[in-house]
């Protein structure tokens, strides 16, 4: 991608806001690095992945490439599961330097850019924009959906994830620096009041709701372990058969999404928009 913005590059990474690169303040550092160690063995990541690779490759222009951009790409995990479609001219954006670097090392053909969305945008228009877990670490996240919505074509596409109910926070959206949980009200209206035409509204993790749910509440008397970095790795590692029933039930909330349902509740909320 090549556009008029101006931009500094390091490490050999266009950087369009260099002065937050290394500045971690609404995510950990150590998080790419866990990322990058446990997301080919993890129950969620990987149904998250698939989820969102068919609501990627539902909503792409009909002829020709889809020019597609990821907000918050972190290491590369989810363009890893893409980047084979040649119908897709893939862009992924992350606001710090770390994961850019392992995403780059993992992918040196993709075009990684490092992008802080609240304070601008690349003077270059796409078809689909996508934002998976990225808005809740974001205090402005008005602004955020401002921008994404000037970077995208007229009828692009944003498509979106974001963790569900105020009830459910735990120790673990303090580590991860999360700003809020949403409802899916607050959610929508913000889209809308930003020129985004809601199609379609979905929780995600709803088979699995019920376990999450028990496991937030008894994480509140769970003492916690010296350092955030080993408390994170301790929440998203699971022994293998754990970690494969758990996939094999997030399989039934992928299957009734791809049928169209919109479950009623669960622990995310996924949106697909249109830019009016």
């Amino acid at each position: 991608m090549s556009d008029g913005t101006p931009y500094r590059v390091v490490d050999g990474i266009r950087c369009y806001h260099p002065e937050v690169a290394l500045s971690y303040a609404d995510y950990p550092d150590g998080g790419f690095d866990l990322t990058d160690k446990h997301a080919a063995s993890s129950f969620w990541v990987s149904s998250r992945n698939r989820l969102f690779k068919s609501l990627v490759y539902g909503h792409m222009v009909p002829m020709g490439a889809t020019r597609f951009l990821e907000i918050g790409c972190g290491t590369g995990d989810f363009i890893q599961r893409i980047v084979q479609n040649r119908r897709l001219a893939i862009t992924g954006s992350e606001i710090y330097l770390k994961g850019l670097l392992y995403a780059k090392r993992n992918l040196p053909g993709v075009d990684f850019i490092q992008l802080d969305v609240t304070r601008g945008r690349v003077d270059e228009e796409f078809d689909q924009i996508v934002a998976f877990d990225v808005l809740e670490h974001i205090v402005d996240d008005v602004s955020a959906i401002s921008n994404i919505g000037k970077m995208l074509h007229q009828g692009g596409v944003f498509i979106l994830s974001v963790p569900q109910y105020m009830f459910l926070w735990s120790k673990l959206d303090e580590i991860v620096k999360h700003k809020r949980r949403y409802s899916r009200r607050e959610l929508v209206t913000k889209l809308e009041g930003n020129g985004f035409k809601v199609s379609y509204a979905t929780s995600f993790v709803f088979a699995l709701f019920p376990l999450m749910l028990l496991s937030r509440l008894c994480d509140k008397g769970r003492a916690q372990l010296p350092s955030d970095d080993a408390e994170l790795e301790r929440r998203v590692t699971f022994p293998r058969a754990l970690n494969w029933t758990l996939d094999l039930l997030m399989r039934i909330d992928e299957a009734l999404i791809r049928m169209g349902i919109s479950l009623p509740f669960g622990g995310t909320l996924v949106v697909v928009a249109s830019k009016r």
